[in-house]
């Protein structure tokens, strides 16, 4: 039976700017996929991310150069080696385990081997700002056992100090999206462990962290934008002690859930992230992270509106997906 391809850009507007190192957003723009058969569809949501060269547009051009391949009825283990890692692969992978569990009658947690899904306790992200209004945020939701705060500056450590100071009772995540620096991360390192904090995310620029083979971890050092695949944990042993899984990195849920399975065989720990996207980016990420020891799947909390029939947040609970939103 032949399936049908759809795709489009959507838009949807954040509740507030959202700030990182390497600047501010207002909306989160997001490419739908959707698979159809002619009885059942399945849906997929990818987020193109600049810093890896993605645009709205090419992620859109990716997806629909495989159009063929999708209406001839591609598998999901036969897309790894027909799309590259990435956005675009994430939306049509994603949107395949939706349509399977649609056509199967079978929940994809099920056919994950996980017969009751568990709520999940994520992270709530702090944007970057001064350590006053930082502070402010972060008392604001210190009720949360979870704090992800992005850092990322020459000198963060009055941002750490009013943090911690701020949100006593929570487990703190610093994500600095390679914006330290050799000069800076003993320093910020040294005030990070003073401050009791939980995890820091991917302190050094890609390729430029070598140091960290040779300096004390007093605090967990976690990849972001230094792993994607499975193939690159070999060279992040003796760099990092945990890596983040994130579907539109490895290019969706097949490809993470070999990660995953690698980086537990390597001895790193495991988080499971998400791009600034709507519950239906969530999903099937919320399974992937059932056994994660940090899940950072907070996006729909940050949107002025997310879709229909959307994650169950209560608190920094998060539920996982019913039918009428994805798997």
């Amino acid at each position: 039976m032949k399936r049908d391809l759809f795709v489009e850009a959507e838009r949807f507007p954040l509740a507030a700017a959202f700030t990182i190192s390497r600047g501010s957003k207002t909306e989160a723009a997001v490419i739908t996929c959707k698979i159809s058969d002619g009885a059942h569809s399945g849906h997929g949501e990818c987020v193109p991310y600049a810093r890896y060269g993605e645009t709205l547009e090419s992620v859109r051009d990716a997806i629909e150069a495989v159009a063929g391949q999708i209406a001839d009825g591609i598998g999901r283990d036969d897309l790894l080696g027909a799309m590259k890692a990435g956005a675009a692969r994430n939306a049509v992978d994603c949107a395949l385990w939706d349509l399977e569990a649609k056509q199967s009658g079978t929940r994809a947690a099920t056919r994950l081997g996980i017969a009751d899904p568990a709520s999940l306790t994520t992270a709530y992200t702090i944007s970057l700002g001064e350590p006053e209004e930082m502070a402010a945020a972060a008392r604001k939701h210190a009720q949360r056992p979870l704090l992800k705060v992005k850092v990322g500056t020459s000198d963060d450590i009055a941002r750490i100090e009013a943090i911690a100071a701020a949100a006593p009772n929570s487990r703190i995540i610093l994500d600095a999206n390679e914006g330290w620096s050799e000069d800076n991360i003993r320093d910020h390192l040294l005030a990070a462990a003073k401050a009791r904090i939980a995890l820091i995310e991917q302190p050094l620029p890609q390729g430029k962290d070598e140091i960290l083979r040779s300096i004390p971890h007093p605090v967990p050092i976690c990849a972001d934008e230094s792993v994607h695949t499975a193939e690159s944990l070999s060279e992040l042993l003796g760099l990092y002690d945990a890596v983040n899984i994130k579907l539109d990195k490895t290019g969706g849920l097949t490809a993470a859930l070999v990660l995953r399975e690698r980086a537990r065989e390597l001895g790193f720990g495991v988080m499971v992230g998400c791009m600034v996207g709507t519950s239906l980016a969530m999903a099937p990420a919320v399974l992937l992270a059932q056994d994660a020891d940090f899940v950072d799947l907070d996006g729909p909390l940050l949107l002025a509106r997310d879709r229909p029939n959307p994650l169950t947040y209560e608190g920094s609970l998060v539920s996982p997906p019913e039918p009428s939103l994805w798997g």
